[in-house]
């Protein structure tokens, strides 16, 4: 069975840190790019950092770039997302996402994910 669970949301506080994991199982991990997304209360869900596999690339949308830092450990099939600085902006549920079965390069659009996870809350405060 595939699966991608998420975990490490919850509350931050405004200029504050958080770290979200994403951990797979069931299909080859080393071998997907993971995305991570997030869906903030009346917007539509947002690409936000990926991480190819092989070369471990970094992307990063605008809206996060200079604050959030993704990260790999193959060795336990975990993505990980640093928030830093957090603002109410931030608020969402964050999702990650994986793709490599037509190819394991970053992309931030949801179009072309093979599995997602179900996702985890996080929560700003100001």
């Amino acid at each position: 069975e595939v699966k991608l669970v998420e975990s490490g949301g919850g509350l931050g506080q405004a200029g504050g840190s958080l770290r979200v994991s994403c951990v797979g199982s069931g299909f080859t991990f080393d071998n997907y790019a993971i995305t991570w997304f997030r869906r903030a209360p009346g917007r539509e869900r947002e690409g936000i950092s990926c991480i190819s596999s092989g070369d471990g690339s970094t992307y990063y949308a605008d809206s996060v770039k200079g604050r959030f830092t993704i990260a790999s450990d193959n060795a336990r099939n975990t993505v990980y997302l640093q928030m830093n600085s957090l603002t109410p902006e931030d608020t969402a549920v964050y999702y990650c996402a994986a793709r490599g079965r037509y190819g394991s390069a970053c992309i931030l659009e949801s179009f072309g994910m093979d599995y997602w996870g179900k996702g985890t809350l996080v929560t700003v405060s100001s």
